[in-house]
């Protein structure tokens, strides 16, 4: 069995963070190992405290992991802080296995899950180690500087974003308005993803994505590839989402297309 591996923040609720990326390597047959960066005290409703993991502790973390298993492909997650970037950054460099990067900045229910020194970290150690970037509206706007207000202002985004260092960068449009178009730029050719558009706003639908394009890709699919079975797979958990708490539903990201 193939191995992935989540860099990312626990989830008391377990609708995302590690909880929802390891639910996702199973339902596609990918074993799921993780570096926990930060515990979080949330729920559908709130996010009550985020209590980083000390950087020493990620490491040992990591060290394990990439020490025993043939990891062929990782996430990351939350993050948090630029102490806690340039440790990832310096225990992934030198593998070999591609990288999602997912730039989490701000909780579904709205908090803030970064240190105001994140994404500037983010740019300076960890971008260039990415096969892809899959940042949303409000990421793509952070990363970038550019305002995102349709298609063309995306594709410009994801451009900027691409200068950073990753290899491609996909930028979700599931925060804008109109048809659904995600953004897939790598560097040679920009591609408009289009798929259906569900009205409702659900808990861990971007770990969901990341972490099911880093299962696929450890499966050994190409780039592109990878991306369209993860959004498939996506859409498949947004119809089969479910309401468990009293906030937002949650994205069923064991959920598989047909």
């Amino acid at each position: 069995m193939r191995t992935a591996l989540t860099i990312a923040g626990s989830d008391s609720g377990g609708g995302a963070g590690i909880q929802a990326d390891l639910k996702s390597f199973a339902s596609v047959g990918v074993h799921g190992t993780s570096a926990i960066t930060c515990v979080t005290a949330q729920n559908t409703r709130s996010v009550d405290s985020i209590f980083p993991i000390p950087v020493a502790e990620i490491r040992k973390q990591l060290r394990a992991v990439l020490g025993d298993f043939d990891v062929r492909a990782a996430k990351t997650g939350m993050l948090f802080s630029a102490e806690i970037v340039r440790t990832v950054a310096k225990e992934l460099r030198g593998t070999s296995f591609p990288l999602v990067v997912d730039p989490v900045m701000v909780a579904t229910v709205g908090a803030r899950l970064e240190q105001d020194d994140f994404a500037d970290a983010l740019g300076d150690h960890l971008l260039g180690l990415a096969a892809l970037a899959t940042p949303n509206r409000f990421e793509a706007e952070r990363l970038s500087g550019i305002r995102i207000d349709d298609v063309e202002s995306m594709e410009a985004a994801a451009r900027a974003i691409l200068r950073l260092g990753p290899k491609a960068v996909l930028v979700k449009g599931g925060h804008t308005k109109g048809v659904l178009v995600d953004v897939l730029y790598d560097g040679r050719r920009m591609r408009r993803l289009r798929g259906r558009r569900y009205p409702k706003t659900l808990h861990g639908a971007g770990c969901t994505l990341a972490a099911s394009t880093a299962a696929y890709l450890a499966l050994g699919r190409p780039l592109l590839a990878a991306v369209e079975s993860a959004r498939r797979k996506v859409a498949a958990g947004f119809r089969q989402s479910y309401r468990a708490g009293h906030g937002v539903e949650i994205i069923d990201s064991h959920a598989v297309p047909d």
